[in-house]
C-alpha cells in the first residue's frame, strides 16, 4: 500500500482503517486474482490532487482506476487504484462503520475496472 499526501493525525487514522479494510478485501479474493493484483498499486489519498482534477476527476469522487487492465499484461504501465479517503469519510458523515464498508466497496469497484468491467457491469454487481 502506498500512502500519499500530507499525513495529519485524522488522516492517519483513516489510512489505518482503510489499510485494514483493503487487506481484508484482498484476503477474500481467489488466489489467482490476489496474484494478479500484485502488479496493481493502491494509493490512498485524502482528496483528489489538482493534477487529478485537471484530468476530469470530480472533487467528490471516491476512487479511480488508471492504467492497463488485467487483460493487457504486455503494457509497461503500472495499473493503479487511487482511493480518496477524505471524500469517503465526508460521504459517510464521519461514521466509521459506514466508512469501512465504503472503502471496501470502492476498492472492489476499482478492482472491477482492473478486471475489465465497465460501470454497467459494476452496477449489476452492486458496486456502484
Amino acid at each position: 500500500m502506498k500512502f500519499d499526501g500530507n499525513i495529519n493525525a485524522p488522516f492517519q487514522h483513516l489510512l489505518k482503517i482503510a489499510d485494514q479494510e483493503i487487506s481484508l478485501a484482498k484476503a477474500d479474493l481467489p488466489d489467482e486474482l490476489r496474484e494478479r493484483l500484485k502488479r496493481v498499486t493502491v494509493v490512498l489519498e485524502e482528496f483528489p490532487s489538482e493534477e487529478h482534477l485537471a484530468t476530469g476527476v470530480k472533487d467528490d469522487q471516491l476512487g479511480l482506476f488508471d492504467g492497463p487492465d488485467m487483460r493487457d499484461s504486455e503494457s509497461p504501465l503500472v495499473p493503479t487504484i487511487t482511493i480518496w479517503l477524505g471524500n469517503i469519510w465526508e460521504m459517510c458523515d464521519a461514521d466509521e462503520g459506514e466508512f469501512r464498508e465504503e472503502v471496501r466497496v470502492t476498492f472492489f469497484h476499482e478492482l472491477g475496472h482492473f478486471l475489465g468491467l465497465d460501470e454497467d457491469d459494476l452496477e449489476l454487481r452492486g458496486l456502484e
